[in-house]
């Protein structure tokens, strides 16, 4: 695989997994942008997520240790603040897993991944984002979260299964939607990326032992590195520029992309 491609990828995965724009859109269209990348292969998956999920921990280090003491509170059937929002992660969990698993299991999953579905996922969602955040933010604090907060973010997030949509744009969305402040809403969405990534990361490392690798560990372990990177820096980017100004800006990219992918689109059926 070219290095130039390993780089893009990991590049992508790390800027835009955590951003209301849409990782796997961006994923699945750079090889279609060059027509001589192939698929990356499982292992790259896997690589570029890992990378991007250290990125969360570690910038959240505060959230992460809270969490692992809520399960270990949650595995000893101890109440605390820390195993309620332990829980509630959880929770908000499960609607994405199901939903993930119905389309694997009726194999709808390549359906779903064309520039015409992802361009009008792209504004359609981005046109909802723009809308809830016009909302007035009320809600500080993760721990004012209640169980309808969290099942109603977690059901929003199941809509991520659309490419274009974006998992962390979905979230906020309906945070913003339940009148949450940005920060909370992104903090929260960030944090609901830990178990969903570790999921899927499961999952594509179960396909990797029953299907065998598509690269070498040590073109994984360069988009590990590089996605971590992104991911962080795009991470500490996007939390301080959301107290500063509003969504609009990537609202306004999901439009142009979804304009773009859908005229790319008609040009394909054309063709």
């Amino acid at each position: 695989m070219p290095i130039i491609q390993l780089i893009v990828l990991a590049v992508i995965q790390g800027i835009t997994e955590f951003l209301p724009v849409s990782s796997s859109a961006h994923l699945i269209l750079a090889p279609l942008a060059v027509e001589s990348w192939g698929d990356q292969g499982p292992l790259i998956d896997i690589a570029a997520h890992v990378g991007s999920l250290f990125a969360v921990l570690i910038y959240f280090k505060t959230e992460t240790a809270i969490l692992v003491r809520g399960g270990v509170d949650t595995l000893r059937w101890r109440e605390s603040e820390d195993r309620k929002l332990f829980l509630f992660i959880a929770a908000a969990t499960i609607p994405i897993i199901v939903v993930a698993a119905v389309f694997v299991l009726f194999d709808l999953t390549e359906a779903l991944r064309s520039p015409m579905v992802i361009g009008v996922a792209s504004i359609v969602f981005g046109a909802l984002l723009w809308h809830g955040d016009r909302a007035p933010a009320e809600k500080e604090g993760l721990s004012r979260i209640t169980w309808r907060e969290a099942l109603t973010i977690g059901a929003a997030q199941a809509l991520a299964i659309i490419p274009g949509a974006s998992r962390s744009g979905v979230t906020m969305t309906a945070a913003r939607y339940l009148g949450w402040t940005r920060s909370e809403a992104a903090r929260f969405s960030m944090l609901l990326a830990i178990p969903t990534i570790a999921a899927f990361g499961l999952f594509a490392g179960l396909e990797l032992v029953s299907e065998g690798a598509g690269a070498n560990m040590a073109q994984a372990g360069v988009v590990a590195a590089l996605s971590f990177l992104s991911a962080y820096v795009a991470i500490f980017a996007f939390m301080r520029l959301i107290q500063k100004i509003s969504f609009t800006p990537f609202v306004i990219y999901r439009i142009l992309l979804g304009v773009v992918l859908i005229y790319f689109a008609g040009g394909l059926a054309a063709s």
